[in-house]
């Protein structure tokens, strides 16, 4: 796991620091600087995560609007980027030596360097577009890419609980981060742990419900939840021998093959009601196998398999 011991450097777990420094608390998020303290709270701290800097005089009448906007951006971005707050009126110096020439003036620094900005009060929706592009940048956010691929690794081994710890530890710095969250969720399902990965879910952010992570964990759960009866497995066999064209009897087999994780006959079942009967039950079986490749994920090998197959049926 040496990818975590780089991501240790600004992340904690469990509530214990990790080693050096954390990322910025909800109080330091957002702080004013100056011309003296701006290489430690600008220039430096953009080593770690990005920092905005917004340079503004009190009787700038835009200023007064972009500066609350920009806060609350900032404060939803859940620690992605910082917020430095530079009066021009006090700090001349440092605003011609940035040649500010009109205010507000916003800048964007990661790992050192200025990398964007924008000049004058943007309306809230680009204010986040803003943000977002630049949250995506800097060591913090490629920290939390390379842990989270090793996470993903490590469920891919079935190596669910060590797995577990690092999703949970992007989620320290990242709450809202859509792949921990349900890399995490899929390790509880993994570990048995149920009612824990419910509330995982739950942590999910309301605009990003339809990520098709977000789908496939929700509807493993789902099958997790209610799961299935396969004693009669044999006997739903029996009766699509003696009547193939007998799709209520080959739908509830797939549904119990599923159950048993026996995919690709599953998969078959629900293909050959398609293929015979499409519009059977108002699209039933093809509305099924959908449902199974959300709960399999997009990467399964069934899923590539059946869509494949699907394709070939719907188009043929």
């Amino acid at each position: 796991m040496t990818v975590a011991k780089g991501i240790s450097m600004s992340m904690t777990f469990g509530g214990q620091p990790t080693g050096g420094p954390a990322p910025a608390a909800a109080g330091e998020l957002i702080k004013d600087s100056s011309t003296q303290a701006f290489m430690k709270d600008v220039i430096e701290a953009s080593r770690q995560q990005p920092v905005i800097v917004d340079f503004w005089a009190p009787w700038c009448g835009p200023c007064k609007q972009l500066g609350p906007a920009l806060e609350k951006a900032v404060k939803a971005a859940n620690g992605k980027v910082r917020m430095v707050k530079i009066n021009v009126d006090e700090n001349q110096q440092l605003a011609q030596q940035m040649r500010i020439q009109s205010i507000p003036a916003v800048y964007a620094f990661v790992n050192g360097q200025p990398v964007d900005g924008f000049m004058g009060a943007l309306p809230e929706s680009q204010i986040k577009q803003f943000i977002d592009r630049l949250g995506g940048q800097g060591s913090m956010a490629e920290e939390i890419e390379a842990v989270l691929a090793e996470a993903r690794d490590l469920a891919g081994q079935m190596d669910y609980r060590n797995a577990a710890q690092l999703f949970a530890q992007i989620l320290q710095a990242d709450r809202g981060n859509v792949g921990a969250i349900a890399g995490l969720a899929r390790c509880e399902m993994a570990l048995g742990d149920l009612d824990t990965a419910q509330k995982t879910l739950a942590l999910v952010p309301p605009g990003k419900a339809n990520d098709s992570e977000v789908l496939s964990v929700r509807a493993q759960l789902e099958l997790a939840l209610n799961p299935v009866d396969t004693s009669e497995i044999g006997t739903l066999k029996s009766m699509v021998e003696a009547n193939p064209d007998d799709f209520q009897a080959r739908l509830d087999l797939a549904v119990l093959l599923n159950g048993a994780n026996e995919r690709g006959a599953a998969t078959d079942q629900l293909i050959y009601i398609i293929r015979k009967m499409r519009a059977w039950n108002d699209e039933a079986a093809r509305k099924q196998l959908v449902k199974f490749f959300e709960a399999w994920g997009p990467k399964d090998e069934f899923t590539i398999a059946g869509r494949r197959k699907l394709s070939s049926v719907l188009f043929a």
